[in-house]
């Protein structure tokens, strides 16, 4: 089941923005998985049935580091797993072609997604596995890994669900751009600013966001921080 936690009102330029954000109720997920006699959280599809041979097919200490590799990175929705020069090594090290190297990781970061989502203990997800073919020694090499980096996962997730952007850098700059009116030759200012955002646990990590804005673009903002500058004096 998921609940709603808390819901922020954001104006922007006019319209209302209602941002929603959602929750998982671990309690209630874990308690939903304590046992072993569950309904699937993995479908057999055709993929997985394919994956799940190649799974059984590795190495089991390489399939323990590969499980790793993608748990550090799960949390990282818009990052790759691996870069290229990193894919090639693994195919290398595996045996795999291309396209069956990208099936496997895709394949494992979904199985991780539902037991971070569900919540699973270990020992059902070895059962969740077992079920779906993958063999007794690679499922146990799954659910030890799980058991072992679950905690830390799962609060990465959070962090990335509900730990704001913080503002690192301003950078601006003006370009002038002909006016838009066939009668007019005149140039229109617009000032170009550069937010360099970073979240609390990515030290290296900064996001450039670049908003253009009008004359009267620009001094809507401005008066809008100015109120937000008084609300927060008032709180001081």
């Amino acid at each position: 089941m998921r609940h709603v936690s808390a819901r922020q009102e954001v104006t922007v330029s006019g319209p209302v923005l209602y941002i929603y954000t959602y929750m998982s109720d671990l309690d209630t997920k874990r308690n939903e998985t304590s046992g072993l006699k569950m309904s699937s959280i993995i479908p057999e599809t055709q993929s997985i049935k394919e994956a799940v041979i190649h799974i059984n097919s590795i190495d089991s200490s390489k399939f323990s580091r590969l499980l790793s590799r993608i748990l550090q990175k799960l949390h990282l929705k818009e990052e790759r797993s691996f870069s290229e020069e990193e894919e090639e090594k693994l195919q290398s090290a595996l045996s795999l072609e291309k396209h069956t190297l990208h099936l496997l990781v895709e394949t494992l970061s979904f199985i991780l997604e539902q037991a971070v989502y569900h919540n699973i203990r270990a020992a059902a997800l070895r059962q969740q596995l077992e079920n779906i073919s993958v063999e007794s020694e690679k499922a146990e090499v799954f659910s030890q890994v799980w058991a072992s980096a679950a905690p830390d996962v799962l609060e990465k997730i959070r962090l990335a669900i509900f730990a704001p952007k913080k503002l690192d850098l301003v950078g601006w700059q003006l370009n002038l751009q002909m006016s838009s009116s066939a009668r007019s030759r005149l140039k229109e200012p617009h000032a170009v600013l550069n937010l360099g955002l970073r979240t609390e646990d990515d030290a290296e990590r900064l996001q450039d966001v670049f908003v253009e804005f009008s004359h009267q673009d620009l001094l809507d903002f401005y008066n809008q921080m100015e109120r937000i500058q008084t609300q927060l004096d008032s709180l001081s």
